[in-house]
């Protein structure tokens, strides 16, 4: 058994953090959101692992290595251009061979792990699984279709009216069959959008009569693919998972509440940090208040602010900002700061696709 993860793709939905990050690496609760996939693959007990990469690959294989550290054995795998989902599964046939696979985004989060519908395709040996969850947003995504029978008919991109509240995530297995997809006058063609849609997999793969099981994804699943997603995904991670942990040095005149962490040679001064919240090492916290699902990476420095819900990158600098900041994503070596001046004015050095709320 292999895996493949996608970690290609521009992150377009992300800029302008992604002009200079891969969007793989952008951190939730102080964690690259490629890690998660990545423990997930991991905990299976598989072992061969295809990432796959565009031309923005260094930072990734700088961050994953060899995958020793997990227990794994990587190999990667270069897709020239973002030519849809079901591309990924074409260009790593290579790799692959005959094996039976799962495939993992490389930006999906999957709260209870993916070792439920993995050991049903390892037991049940079907020909693939198609892995649903029940989301409120599903005409989003791909929406399967049942029979009367509540047999598996057909799997549709995007409905404008699904029928039933099931959409699937980014958790996809197949045996080699999949590969028979690509060949012959049967073979999938790209989408009007120019893609081979993973969908098409599925329905080449029904309508040759291979078994194609069902199995639903118990736990949450965040796709942090968007600003709000992110910030959602984060909060999710901070509520299931964070402990507290004080490695760094908090003074007599702090407060801390709910669970926190907090890393080493931190140091936190006359501040309020109010949990869940993860506080990276090396940051400067002076009279100020962090509040809940709020993710502060390594070497920041804050004074005289307030910030809840947000996400800050390494080596971020708040100095006296006067209102808070709530539900926020900023980038590394960000600087925001109040400054004195005669006349009240707004100074910017900002890129595209920037968001900026200002109170009146």
């Amino acid at each position: 058994m292999k895996a493949i993860i996608a970690a290609g793709g521009k992150g377009t939905r992300l800029r302008p953090l992604t002009f200079s990050s891969n969007k793989h690496l952008i951190p939730i609760a102080n964690k690259p959101l490629l890690l998660y996939p990545i423990e997930a693959v991991a905990e299976t007990g598989i072992r061969e692992v295809g990432i796959i990469v565009n031309e923005a690959h260094s930072p990734v294989e700088k961050l994953l290595g060899t995958g020793k550290q997990w227990g794994l054995k990587l190999t990667y795998i270069y897709q020239p251009k973002p030519l849809g989902l079901a591309h990924v599964v074409k260009i790593s046939q290579k790799f692959l061979g005959k094996s039976p696979f799962v495939y993992h985004l490389g930006d999906n989060i999957f709260s209870q792990g993916i070792k439920a519908p993995y050991e049903h395709f390892m037991k049940k040996k079907p020909d693939a699984v198609l892995t649903i969850v029940k989301h409120p947003e599903n005409y989003r995504l791909g929406v399967p279709f049942f029979d009367k029978n509540n047999q598996l008919v057909e799997v549709v991109e995007k409905p404008k009216n699904p029928p039933n509240q099931f959409g699937v995530p980014g958790l996809y297995l197949f045996n080699h069959h999949v590969f028979e997809a690509f060949k012959g006058k049967d073979a999938i063609k790209p989408s009007a959008r120019g893609e081979l849609e993973i969908v098409d997999l599925y329905n080449y793969l029904l309508k040759k009569d291979y078994r194609v099981d069902v199995a639903e994804i118990k736990g949450e699943w965040r796709d942090p693919g968007k600003f709000d997603d992110s910030l959602e995904a984060n909060r999710l991670i901070l509520d299931l998972h964070l402990k507290t942990s004080i490695k760094g040095k908090v003074d007599k005149d702090s407060k801390i509440s709910g669970p926190a962490e907090i890393g080493s040679g931190t140091q936190v001064v006359n501040s309020q940090i109010v949990g869940p919240a993860i506080i990276g090492q090396n940051v400067v916290i002076t009279d100020s208040y962090i509040g809940p699902h709020t993710s502060i990476a390594d070497d920041c420095e804050i004074v005289s602010s307030q910030i809840e819900n947000s996400i800050l990158m390494k080596s971020t600098h708040l100095i006296k900002v006067k209102a808070r900041i709530e539900a926020s994503m900023i980038g590394q070596d960000a600087d925001i700061r109040t400054i004195k001046t005669r006349t009240p004015s707004y100074s910017f050095f900002v890129g595209d696709h920037c968001k900026i709320q200002l109170p009146f």
